[in-house]
């Protein structure tokens, strides 16, 4: 069963850096979004059952997703992706739901352990 997976990043470049950083053989379908608001329609069209999510964006940030997934109860499992490495930011983002933090720029063996440390990519 092939998953459905959400890069929601202003940046074209990271949304790009992101998808190769996925496991080749991880069976999903990748999706894009280049703001917060995209990104909630997109997880509302179930588009978005892991997503990969950037803080800082346009129109909503990534506080304001995460905020929206756990008041609305959608059904998301949500991994950040930032540049913002501080303390606080890293609690925040877990108080509000996401499952894990990875510091900017991702890369393959960074995707696939945090994918596989929460059990998200299991087989594989």
């Amino acid at each position: 069963m092939s998953l459905n997976v959400l890069i929601c990043d202003d940046s074209s470049f990271a949304r790009k850096q992101m998808a190769r950083a996925l496991p080749k053989e991880w069976e999903v379908t990748v999706h894009f979004a280049g703001d917060g608001l995209e990104g909630v329609e997109a997880i509302r069209d179930g588009k978005g059952d892991v997503v990969f999510l950037d803080l800082t964006m346009p129109n909503m940030d990534g506080y304001g997703v995460l905020e929206t997934i756990r008041r609305d109860d959608l059904p998301a499992m949500v991994i950040v992706v930032s540049g913002d490495i501080q303390p606080d930011a890293q609690e925040r983002v877990k108080n509000l739901g996401a499952m894990a933090f990875i510091k900017k720029p991702i890369d393959a063996e960074k995707a696939r352990a945090v994918l596989t440390e929460y059990g998200i990519m299991t087989g594989v």
